[in-house]
């Protein structure tokens, strides 16, 4: 009886761990005014990948059909976050995605307002 097949671990990409690639994603220090996007800023695609896109921006566009913040985007891509910051400012800049805030915690109603309109509610 033959054992069944090893799974083995994916090497990661070689583009991932490479400065150049990520010199030539980023268009290097060109000096461009990035977008002013942080770390919990929500972005949704607007359209589906075009051939035309960079493979990284093709990836974002894929992964944000649901909306998802910059962390997590820099996270699922294995890409710093100073790269995922390049690659929307390009996607933004063609309308290809759009950027939200997230909701604030102040915004949100208070929480023994709720409880009262909750005994309220059920008093009736």
């Amino acid at each position: 009886m033959t054992p069944p097949p090893r799974r083995e671990r994916r090497a990661p990409e070689a583009d991932v761990e490479d400065p150049e690639r990520l010199y030539v994603i980023t268009g290097g220090p060109d000096g461009a005014v990035r977008a002013p996007l942080d770390l919990v800023t929500m972005i949704v695609a607007q359209e589906e990948p075009s051939p035309t896109v960079q493979p990284e921006q093709a990836a974002i566009l894929r992964l944000c059909h649901r909306p998802l913040s910059v962390a997590e985007i820099s996270a699922y891509l294995s890409l710093p976050f100073s790269v995922v910051t390049a690659l929307l400012t390009e996607l933004l800049a063609t309308e290809l995605v759009e950027s939200r805030a997230p909701i604030v915690r102040a915004a949100l109603p208070d929480r023994s307002l709720l409880e009262a309109v909750m005994h309220g509610l059920q008093k009736l």
